[in-house]
């Protein structure tokens, strides 16, 4: 793209400001549509070093009122960062609904670094994928991904960097890694060019801006902005397309298919398995965190089906310094403003350690499918959206083990009459529990879905038998043990 890229003609000054004041005005108008129909917009600035990103950042907010827009520089990546899946700290930048964010540099930069530093093709082709399935699901969740590269030649990028050295209180601005891009400058515009060249899309596409010139590279950001912007609002209401799956997928049975009478087990048995399996488990929570391997364990199945009891007998075996348990409800008002998988992506692991969700993004495709909380399109959308989740967690080397906790009706019935009658386990039965029982069949039609659609070969289901809660609490051990073996072989 930059080598075939030829810049416009820059207009003459009196046009040029007249031009950046109505696109500023314009933008100043348009932060009040963007609030009333919940636009998000993400700004990527990424370009050469000194082409001048912060300062055209820093011009373009002044058209935004304060309180519809944050700015992040994307620095290099902390240790804690690190530790995470390398869009971690991307998601976590994502803006509320109706608000900016600004990204000063970003998943470009890092990945071009990356490649400078010796990234092999194989790990580089991953990324890209992963790069496009992110700016993808954005836009598909309703976003407007702006993606501006700052363009200025070798020569210009000299004479900035020799300006900003002589200022004792400019010369900071240059880093080592600026001199060496310099230096290597034909080296880097390779590695930018393909990038460029293979994240170009149609839903995120890439603007070049001739950044020579402040006030040039100030209006066409400003008017790239606004352009995008009316398309964007004049498009809020079109669904996305729905993508056909393409990942492997490992074959499960359907609810009423699961017997359930024969998984008993004897108390002294179960004391006993319990004890073996909870010391084999310590032992390997130990080596996870020495080998830094990252495990995400992922609880859904029937309300009383015993989730919280069969999580407390897997956390008894762990070192609590190195697992978190989440438990999920309904979403906050900052969650529920962006994209139903950034409250999960800020709740990861670092290697080496375990999280366990009580209740999951699965959410979507279960109780904000039937109670309506989001599109039909939304949902349907979903199940492509978490199998691409679950690979990029893969990829990044987590142990995904994902359980449904199944029961019964009549299990169920009892279950809930006995934490009714009971004062000490009232607290644990409301009303919607019981309005979530009269939609079972609902419900299983559902889940029965989302278990043949999303039971992949890297994060397949497994279906824990919970009529007899000893039964479940050692199978989800058993597998659980088996899983991190197999991941530290």
């Amino acid at each position: 793209m930059l080598k075939t890229w030829i810049p416009e003609e820059i207009p003459e000054k009196d046009e040029l400001k007249k031009r950046i004041k109505e696109a500023g005005e314009k933008l100043y108008q348009q932060q009040m549509k963007l609030k009333e129909h919940k636009l998000p917009v993400l700004v990527l600035f990424e370009g050469w070093s000194a082409s001048g990103k912060g300062s055209t950042i820093g011009k373009v907010i002044k058209y935004i009122d304060p309180r519809f827009f944050k700015v992040a520089t994307m620095s290099k990546p902390t240790e804690d960062e690190l530790r995470r899946p390398f869009l971690y700290r991307y998601f976590n930048q994502i803006p509320e609904a109706g608000k900016f964010t600004f990204l000063d540099s970003g998943w470009m930069e890092q990945t071009c670094k990356d490649c400078l530093n010796g990234l092999e093709e194989e790990a580089y082709t991953q990324r890209i994928e992963s790069i496009k399935h992110f700016e993808r699901q954005l836009t598909d969740n309703g976003y407007l991904v702006l993606k501006f590269f700052m363009e200025i030649d070798k020569k210009e990028q000299t004479s900035r960097m020799e300006h900003l050295h002589k200022d004792h209180d400019t010369r900071w601005r240059v880093n080592d890694f600026d001199r060496w891009q310099n230096e290597h400058y034909k080296r880097c515009q390779k590695v930018f060019d393909r990038y460029l060249t293979d994240t170009n899309t149609s839903i995120a596409p890439w603007y070049i801006i001739d950044a020579a010139d402040r006030g040039w590279a100030e209006l066409q950001v400003l008017e790239t902005m606004v352009n995008n912007i009316d398309v964007a609002l004049q498009n809020s209401a079109h669904s996305a397309p729905l993508l056909p799956n393409v990942f492997p997928l490992v074959k499960m049975p359907r609810l009423s298919e699961i017997e359930l009478a024969d998984k008993v087990m004897e108390d002294e048995e179960y004391k006993k398995e319990l004890k073996h399996l909870q010391k084999k488990l310590g032992e390997l929570h130990n080596r996870l965190y020495r080998k830094r391997v990252p495990v995400i364990i992922t609880y859904e199945g029937w309300d009383a089906a015993g989730k919280g009891g069969n999580i407390k007998r897997i956390t008894e075996a762990l070192d609590p310094r190195g697992f978190e348990v989440h438990p999920i409800a309904s979403p906050e008002p900052h969650e529920k403003a962006r994209h139903y998988l950034w409250r999960f992506w800020t709740r990861l692991p670092k290697d080496g350690h375990i999280a366990i969700f009580d209740r999951t993004w699965y959410g979507r495709v279960m109780v904000e499918r039937l109670e309506g909380f989001c599109s039909e399109n939304d949902w349907k959308r979903a199940y492509n959206e978490i199998n691409e989740f679950e690979k990029e967690l893969s990829d990044w080397g987590a142990v995904i083990i994902k359980f449904w906790v199944q029961i019964d009706k009549d299990t169920q019935l009892a279950r809930f009459t006995d934490r009714q009658n009971n004062p000490e386990k009232q607290w644990k039965i409301t009303d919607e529990d019981w309005r979530n029982r009269e939609k079972w069949d609902a419900y299983e039609t559902a889940v029965d879905e989302m278990l043949a659609k999303t039971s992949t070969a890297y994060a397949p289901w497994h279906i824990l038998e919970s009529v007899d809660k000893k039964y479940a609490r050692i199978k989800a051990l058993k597998i659980v043990v088996k899983e991190l073996e197999r991941a530290l072989e």
